[in-house]
């Protein structure tokens, strides 16, 4: 699978995803104007890795796929989508593949911490949740 980068913009996150190098992380702000426009494709680039490598001998036993949210604000819209990728990732630990969960947020803001909590609670993964000190 190719890989995929998407630059961030002032209203839509960075988005980097490198199948090889077992990453996935999306970072920054999340307005955009169409959000199906912006996450659909995402959305689909991570179920079709999924179905790929449920469909072969891959071990990440020893390396597991790292999902990294690193989001400094999301608007309502986009936490929808948000919710589906998070809802995929849970679809690859149902699929018994290896994955790490990461969710940052800055310190002091508790907010972005209970979002990811609140985003995640009825899921099976269970993200690990790193505040970042500056």
């Amino acid at each position: 699978m190719e890989n995929l980068f998407i630059e961030a913009t002032s209203t839509t996150p960075k988005i980097e995803f490198y199948p090889n190098k077992n990453l996935f992380e999306i970072s920054g702000s999340s307005r955009p104007e169409d959000v199906r426009i912006f996450y659909q494709p995402i959305l689909n680039k991570l179920e079709q890795f999924r179905a790929e490598i449920t469909n072969k001998e891959y071990d990440y036993n020893d390396n597991p796929f790292v999902f990294n949210f690193k989001f400094n604000y999301f608007n309502s819209s986009s936490a929808k989508f948000i919710l589906d990728i998070l809802i995929e990732i849970n679809n690859y630990f149902i699929d018994e593949i290896n994955i790490q969960v990461n969710w940052f947020f800055d310190d002091g803001d508790d907010d972005m911490k209970e979002v990811g909590e609140e985003l995640t609670e009825m899921l099976d993964i269970q993200p690990q949740y790193i505040m970042i000190v500056k």
